[in-house]
């Protein structure tokens, strides 16, 4: 059982804020920042690939409901919402998550990548071959 699915079952502990039916947040072990949380759907699902869109939605819906929550309690303004899947991506536990970051000027968090101009060249590209598939 990965340790996803140990937190939600209550068999290791953590510091879980927020737990309903479909999904669960609780404080990163390894915070980025002051107030730091993982949401996980209760049920194990790989990556964005396996979860199912409506658990998918309702994991969107809390997140933004504990943003406001950060932000009329905290007073946070900014926050980052990531969700990593692959190990090229820095996933690195395979159980579905989103991370809430609560920003700050005085965090120490780093989220950046070199810019390569050239790969807009391949857009017209890409957009065909999507464009078909997304309609």
């Amino acid at each position: 059982m990965c340790i996803f699915c140990q937190i939600v079952s209550w068999e290791s502990p953590s510091w879980t804020i927020y737990q309903d039916d479909l999904v669960t947040a609780f404080f990163d072990y390894f915070p980025a920042s002051s107030g730091h949380l993982i949401i996980v759907p209760n049920q194990h699902h790989q990556d964005i690939f396996d979860i199912p869109e409506d658990t998918l939605a309702h994991l969107a819906k809390v997140s933004k409901h504990i943003a406001l929550v950060y932000k009329k309690t905290l007073w946070v303004e900014h926050i980052n919402i990531l969700q990593n899947t692959g190990s090229r991506a820095w996933q690195e536990v395979f159980h579905y998550h989103m991370h809430l970051i609560p920003r700050s000027d005085q965090d120490n968090v780093s989220l950046s990548w070199k810019t390569n101009e050239s790969l807009r060249d391949n857009y017209d590209e890409l957009k065909e071959r999507l464009s078909k598939k997304l309609k």
